[in-house]
């Protein structure tokens, strides 16, 4: 998703606030279809595959909550925020039901907006890459595999726990890229309380040691995030 563009389907029927928004998300590198309302948001999102659907609640033809609910029959996973003048939390329990992953009240920054996107979307990536089927993995000059839980090194294998394997497959399956704190933790450790934090960073600190041999593999601390396996060329 770094490397391509992200596409976004907006459909809002103030024009005035559509284009403005439009222009404001391809201004900062995302792809934006523009809908007037519901029935043409979803005849745009048949005809093409999206990243993120913004959706104005209130619209003529066809309101966001029937798109909604459309949409999911066609893309269970793609995330969905609504954009909505009303503050009521009758709104907001109503998006949840059809499948939002969010919503926002008008009116809102563009900054807000942008925040809110950067976040589902890394949160929806994270989440494909943990449902990955991969266990097999190419760190460095090391191998790993993970459904034997061994890490080998230049034919010397290191039997890994199943903690420190599970930690590991998450980094590759996130190399290059920003591991979450806590979703590494509630992902293995089922809980990110203070402790279970502790343990993970002592468990990191173990991975560092087993991956010392190779000077281009590297695990980062970046603060405030998480963690970062670096694989050099």
């Amino acid at each position: 998703m770094s490397e391509e563009k992200v596409k976004v389907l907006l459909a809002e029927d103030d024009r005035n606030l559509g284009s403005l928004l439009k222009e404001y998300l391809d201004a900062k590198g995302y792809l934006t279809s523009l809908a007037a309302n519901g029935k043409e948001g979803f005849d745009i999102f048949r005809k093409s595959k999206f990243d993120i659907c913004l959706l104005d609640v209130m619209m003529p033809v066809k309101d966001g909550f029937t798109l909604a609910k459309e949409i999911r029959t066609l893309d269970a996973n793609v995330p969905i925020v609504f954009l909505t003048a009303k503050s009521m939390r009758e709104d907001a329990i109503e998006g949840f039901t059809v499948g939002a992953d969010d919503y926002i009240t008008k009116p809102f920054s563009m900054e807000e907006l942008l925040l809110r996107l950067k976040a589902i979307l890394r949160r929806t990536r994270t989440l494909n890459i943990a449902n990955s089927a991969q266990h097999e993995f190419h760190i460095g000059s090391y191998k790993f595999d993970y459904n034997r839980q061994v890490l080998e090194h230049n034919g010397k294998p290191e039997k890994l726990t199943s903690k420190e394997a599970d930690l590991l497959r998450l980094l590759c399956l996130n190399s290059n890229d920003v591991l979450d704190r806590s979703f590494a933790l509630n992902s293995i450790w089922k809980d990110d309380s203070y402790f279970n934090s502790r343990s993970m960073d002592v468990y990191i600190a173990k991975l560092r040691k087993y991956l010392k041999e190779d000077s281009s593999v590297e695990i980062l601390n970046i603060h405030g995030k998480g963690f970062k396996l670096l694989i050099g060329n």
